[in-house]
């Protein structure tokens, strides 16, 4: 029972930070198309 509760947390842990990344790396995405656009202009 200790085994599954601990899988649980490292999973939930996972997929916290995975969330966190994907945000980040679509934030940093989004900046580069900015700054294409611009320098299209």
């Amino acid at each position: 029972m200790k085994m599954l509760s601990a899988m649980i947390a490292l999973i939930a842990v996972f997929q916290l930070s995975a969330c966190n990344t994907v945000g980040g790396m679509g934030k940093d995405i989004q900046k580069g198309g900015q700054a294409i656009e611009k320098s299209s202009k």
